[in-house]
């Protein structure tokens, strides 16, 4: 190896340093996004219990119908739109957002938005 960091390891750099400050407890989950080149997936995590509330991804039927597209920003609002449901659900109404790193910028804003109509506090 050159010794050069590559944009992965970038992203895993900027998504440890987010880490030491959000965190996120059972009333008030993680919202944790991660983007691959083509798919969406997110959760809502409890880091006190280290639980999974809730998962979404657009790799789900239920997105894939919605959506023809598998890239962009409309699979992006099915997947934050399918998570504000999933969470009320579960009773979750408030969530802190994690973004992986990733700018919030694009498919993640749009996730974000998306969630916060669906009626998460994000």
């Amino acid at each position: 190896m050159n010794g050069k960091r590559t944009r992965n390891d970038m992203r895993k750099i900027r998504h440890r340093r987010l880490r030491r400050k959000v965190s996120g407890t059972g009333e008030c989950p993680r919202l944790a996004v991660f983007r691959s080149l083509n798919h969406m997936y997110v959760q809502l995590i409890d880091d006190t219990r280290g639980h999974t509330i809730a998962a979404a991804s657009s790799l789900e039927k239920a997105v894939r119908k919605e959506t023809e597209a598998t890239e962009g920003a409309v699979p992006a609002k099915a997947v934050g739109a399918l998570i504000a449901s999933r969470a009320r659900e579960k009773g979750v109404t408030e969530a802190v957002f994690d973004r992986g790193g990733h700018m919030f910028h694009g498919k993640v804003k749009e996730l974000a938005e998306a969630a916060r109509e669906a009626g998460l506090k994000v």
